[in-house]
């Protein structure tokens, strides 16, 4: 599946998902975002384009159809991130992290967690 860039309130509607630790039902979400004065065809029609995109899946328990993430947060933030580093920054790494610390720059702590990420990558770590 090719990934593409969600609208912010279907981001919204995964970020819940992914926040969940087992497959959840509408009325979960309708709940989860009762402050956003969403009806339940709003909540209805973003979990329908999100499953149409290939994002979630949907089971059907009774009368109840309980949604599940297919994409992974870790998958869409690397998404997201190699699109925003191809786009706004020619996939330039130091330019971004240029960007990123700004005109002060990063903070010794920043600049020591960074070393430290990337001395592990050297070593064949993955993990962010």
């Amino acid at each position: 599946m090719k990934l593409r860039r969600l609208p912010d309130a279907e981001l919204e509607v995964m970020q819940a998902l992914w926040s969940a630790s087992e497959p959840v039902p509408r009325s979960w979400l309708e709940e989860r975002f009762s402050g956003h004065n969403w009806t339940a065809s709003t909540v209805n029609t973003y979990l329908s384009r999100l499953g149409e995109k290939g994002f979630l899946t949907v089971e059907r328990r009774g009368k109840t159809n309980y949604y599940t993430p297919v994409v992974s947060l870790a998958e869409y933030q690397a998404f997201e991130s190699r699109s925003v580093l191809h786009k706004l920054f020619g996939s330039s790494v130091k330019t971004f992290l240029a960007a990123l610390a700004g005109p002060d720059g990063l903070s010794d702590e920043e600049a020591r967690e960074l070393q430290a990420y990337l001395d592990e990558q050297k070593k064949g770590g993955n993990d962010p």
